[in-house]
């Protein structure tokens, strides 16, 4: 029942989120060892910054509160099914295991349709809705080589 009570906080924390009129619905937290180490709540609108969802604040606060960029012994309870910023965010942060609540569907259902950018994924470049184009200047592979050379490097 442990993870019951992290997904009511996770879910109370999105409700005030709204009742404030802070942001959209949806918060998160992090949790190491029985202990709420990170949480977040959407601030896009709050802050004017689009990355500013509740995952990706909550990875933000727990990694600066454990001072590392993985959360490999954590778990993440999130009020919703991650979006794929989101989830690009969770597998970088590397946590055990997400649980979440809302389903994507719900969430597309109140206004927050991510299906899109899952479609537009498979889109060659060129032809997106947003158009990608590559660009080679003559040094493009030099932050790579260094890399690559770097003794000093920390891996992630």
């Amino acid at each position: 029942m442990e993870q019951q009570s992290w997904m009511e906080k996770a879910v109370k924390l999105a409700l005030e989120n709204v009742l404030q009129s802070h942001g959209g619905p949806f918060g998160a937290i992090v949790v190491k060892d029985g202990q709420i180490v990170g949480t977040g709540c959407n601030e896009v609108t709050a802050t004017n910054d689009p990355t500013a969802h509740a995952e990706v604040q909550a990875i933000r606060e727990a990694c600066r509160n454990l001072n590392t960029f993985q959360l490999t012994d954590c778990e993440l309870y999130t009020s919703c099914e991650p979006c794929p910023m989101c989830l690009g965010a969770i597998y970088w942060a590397r946590p055990k295991i997400v649980y979440f609540a809302c389903t994507k569907q719900d969430a597309a259902e109140i206004g927050f349709d991510d299906q899109f950018i899952y479609e537009q994924i498979g889109i060659p470049y060129p032809e997106r809705s947003i158009p990608f184009m590559q660009i080679h200047p003559e040094n493009y592979q030099s932050p790579f080589e260094a890399w690559r050379e770097s003794q000093s490097k920390v891996e992630y």
